[in-house]
């Protein structure tokens, strides 16, 4: 099966890039993505990415740390994974630019938006670092974010989880998948998918949010193609068009 999307989005956290390490990164979960990646570029799909830091930083250590000093912590922590991913997909053949939010001239481009769409249509994967540059925003508000910037079909958000649940799995073993969920179930029940500034920010700019785990590493193509995996986030509305590459509105 092909490709329904033209341009997407890959949101990945920093504990999945740690895989089983939880800190740092996993060489083998590195090289997972990358050929994950070279799959989705192969089938014709413009590939941008969004990367968390959480492997590396998780936030304020101490209430005596300034909120602002320690999100600009993590968007640094999101350099060091952006610098990894790339030298991984570059060494399987993937042209690769990293553009931050926060201008390091010797390791990244600035963030151009219009530079990123020229990359992507050229068939080079952009990876977006160091969040949206300010403080009190998370990369999910990022991936939203730039999603919405470049014009992209779809979030694919992948996670340790394997969807979303009715319930806390961790906690509840009798806890159910949901197959698929509305904007505004994700923020009236607080389910946590993404936070509520990302989830707004994509039922505004009508942008599905595709939520799976990376348990199975031929998940990410798996979600491209359509299967059913994991939890869709959209408006609701019932039309589906998965016949060719387009934008899904369902």
């Amino acid at each position: 099966m092909g490709a329904i999307y033209k341009r997407v989005v890959l949101k990945i956290s920093g504990e999945a890039l740690a895989g089983k390490n939880k800190t740092g990164l996993n060489e083998s979960m590195l090289n997972m993505v990358s050929h994950q990646v070279r799959k989705l570029m192969d089938m014709g799909v413009q590939v941008a990415v969004v990367v968390g830091g959480g492997n590396f930083w998780r936030g304020r250590t101490s209430k005596s740390m300034d909120r602002a000093t320690a999100d600009y912590m993590g968007m640094l922590a999101t350099c060091i994974n952006a610098l990894a991913l790339q030298e991984t997909f570059e060494a399987i053949g993937i042209p690769t630019r990293v553009q931050s939010a926060i201008e390091m001239k010797e390791i990244a481009e600035p963030y151009i938006r219009r530079r990123a769409i020229h990359h992507l249509s050229k068939n080079t994967a952009v990876i977006f670092a160091a969040g949206t540059g300010n403080p009190f925003f998370s990369t999910d508000t990022t991936a939203a974010l730039r999603a919405a910037e470049i014009g992209a079909d779809v979030i694919l958000l992948a996670k340790k989880v394997d969807a979303v649940y009715d319930d806390d799995p961790q906690l509840n073993p009798e806890a159910k998948p949901i197959e698929h969920l509305t904007y505004h179930q994700v923020l009236e029940k607080k389910l946590g998918v993404m936070d509520a500034t990302a989830t707004a920010l994509c039922m505004d700019n009508d942008i599905p949010i595709h939520v799976f785990g990376l348990n199975d590493p031929e998940n990410i193509v798996k979600a491209v193609t359509g299967a059913k995996i994991g939890t869709i986030v959209d408006s609701g509305a019932v039309e589906k068009q998965t016949s060719k590459i387009t934008r899904i509105r369902r």
